[in-house]
């Protein structure tokens, strides 16, 4: 069904592309929008280690929760800042493409775990945290992506 990597060489373990996905702190959430045209957005997200999949939040109606909603099909695009090898101009990027499934959540105890987590992932003000749960959890729609294929390469730009 997913196809094999071409440049099977450049590929990263699993265990790589999740160091990614826990770490990096935003990736690119891709979409099946209106009339067959792909809708792809920036995205907060959060990897969870006890499930193995990921978390989003955003605005309870839109374009996003439209898309979701007509066919739930989605993939996730991860990739790090890069480096440089001494001497070298080229920058290696490694990155991750997750394919999977994604719901909205509504279980308000759930959303209050995920709004939590992507927080943790920018700040340990607690002040804040509390302050956002207060004033906003009410008006945030969570998203659960579950993954059902993952790669992640490593590539040099040069």
């Amino acid at each position: 069904m997913f196809r094999k990597m071409r440049r099977f060489k450049q590929q990263l373990s699993d265990e790589e592309c999740i160091a990614i996905l826990k770490n990096e702190k935003r990736g690119v959430l891709s979409l099946m929008g209106e009339d067959g045209y792909p809708y792809g957005m920036p995205m907060n997200h959060w990897y969870c280690e006890d499930d193995g999949k990921l978390y989003f939040h955003g605005a309870k109606e839109g374009h996003k929760i439209d898309a979701i909603k007509a066919n739930p099909k989605a993939s996730f695009c991860v990739y790090d800042s890069g480096y440089k090898n001494p001497g070298e101009w080229a920058l290696n990027v490694k990155s991750v493409i997750v394919f999977g499934e994604i719901k909205l959540v509504e279980d308000i105890d759930v959303a209050r775990k995920i709004c939590t987590r992507l927080v943790e992932k920018f700040t340990d003000d607690e002040e804040y945290l509390e302050k956002e749960l207060k004033n906003a959890l009410s008006r945030v729609q969570c998203l659960e992506f579950t993954p059902v294929h993952m790669t992640g390469k490593l590539v040099n730009e040069s």
